[in-house]
């Protein structure tokens, strides 16, 4: 037996469902500062941060499993194996890895023809392409933010030549430019994330400018004109914070292109150059063996769809946090009540359950 349709809302009960909404959420964040509202708002995203524990146990495992070297100290892995390293070969190169009962084997992603083991190598791809990304999010973050500032603050002919200096780099396909930069990009990862920051500053600059274009007559500018501020204060101390939250939505759906961009690059061979690896690096050495060896081409994979989904559903949760037009989903009480068949105002007005 079918259940009987529920009548839609009439005009008047939306609203005051929002009406409700809004007063339950502005009850909650009463007395808060931006920044812990904002943080309130991002650990309710569950999507967002399921996403930010993916990436982390990533990233650790990562870096923990193949080690690293910051500023030149050596920092040793727990595998055994290192990415360079030719074991012997074992299990005719398949992958040792059983889910149950659990147990990892020598070569749990298997092993390459000559022998190199692909856990260390997708580890070590991993830890590069997290490295890259980081790199090539803060570049652009840079750029973009002071580039945008200057050109919305100052306006005028300032604000034209930086304008058209970011359309000429616009109307140029970023692969054209990323394939020639990786082409001479001879330094290695961390050369070629820097360079790779130059090319996606154009949207952040756009955005940016925007936001200062709106915030530049606002009555605290106008307080620290008076106070005596700086140009260069007034900027990157009063306005810029106060865009944060379009600066770092920008940045992470960034890392997550650059990812993709990167990859592409190495595909083609244009990327980071051998003797080190990263995940793309590795999709273009081993796509000759997806039909007899595929496992040499499902891990790499596998991670670069966790990392980038993952960038990509932290910048969702922090678009839905920083943006306060975004609707917010009913609380635990509103919820129960509307269950109840109760009227929302109720709750609005103060009420109890």
């Amino acid at each position: 037996m079918s259940l009987p349709a529920t009548p839609p809302l009439d005009p008047e009960e939306t609203l005051g469902v929002e009406r409700a909404e809004n007063a339950i959420e502005l009850k909650e964040i009463e007395g808060l500062s931006q920044g812990r509202i904002v943080f309130r708002r991002f650990v309710r995203h569950k999507g967002a941060m399921i996403a930010l524990a993916i990436l982390v146990l990533v990233a650790l495992l990562a870096f923990t499993a193949e080690g690293f070297h910051p500023f030149g100290i050596d920092i040793p892995g727990w595998w055994k194996y290192n990415y360079a390293d030719i074991p012997p070969i074992e299990n005719h190169t398949h992958p040792t890895l059983s889910l149950w009962p659990f147990h990892l084997g020598s070569h749990p992603f298997g092993q390459d023809e000559i022998g190199h083991d692909m856990f260390a190598e997708v580890m070590r791809g991993a830890q590069q392409s997290i490295k890259i990304i980081l790199v090539v999010g803060i570049v652009s973050t840079v750029i973009g933010s002071v580039i945008g500032a200057i050109a919305g603050y100052y306006g005028g002919v300032v604000d034209g030549l930086l304008m058209r200096l970011t359309d000429m780099f616009i109307i140029v396909p970023q692969l054209v430019l990323a394939a020639v930069i990786g082409h001479y990009a001879s330094g290695g990862a961390m050369t070629l994330a820097f360079l790779l920051g130059l090319l996606y500053w154009m949207s952040l600059a756009r955005l940016v400018r925007g936001e200062v274009l709106a915030l530049r007559s606002r009555e605290f500018v106008e307080a620290a004109k008076v106070a005596g501020a700086s140009d260069f204060r007034i900027m990157f101390k009063h306005i810029l914070p106060n865009a944060a939250g379009v600066i770092i939505v920008s940045m992470t759906l960034t890392m997550a292109a650059a990812i993709l961009l990167e990859t592409s690059l190495s595909y083609l061979g244009l990327g980071v150059q051998p003797p080190d690896t990263s995940l793309g690096a590795l999709m273009n050495l081993y796509v000759t063996a997806f039909g007899t060896r595929p496992w040499l081409f499902w891990w790499t994979g596998i991670f670069i769809v966790i990392i980038a989904l993952s960038v990509n559903f932290i910048g969702d949760g922090l678009r839905d946090a920083y943006d306060p037009r975004q609707r917010r989903l009913m609380n635990r009480k509103a919820k129960v009540a509307q269950a109840a068949g109760r009227p929302m105002a109720t709750l609005a007005d103060g009420g109890t359950e």
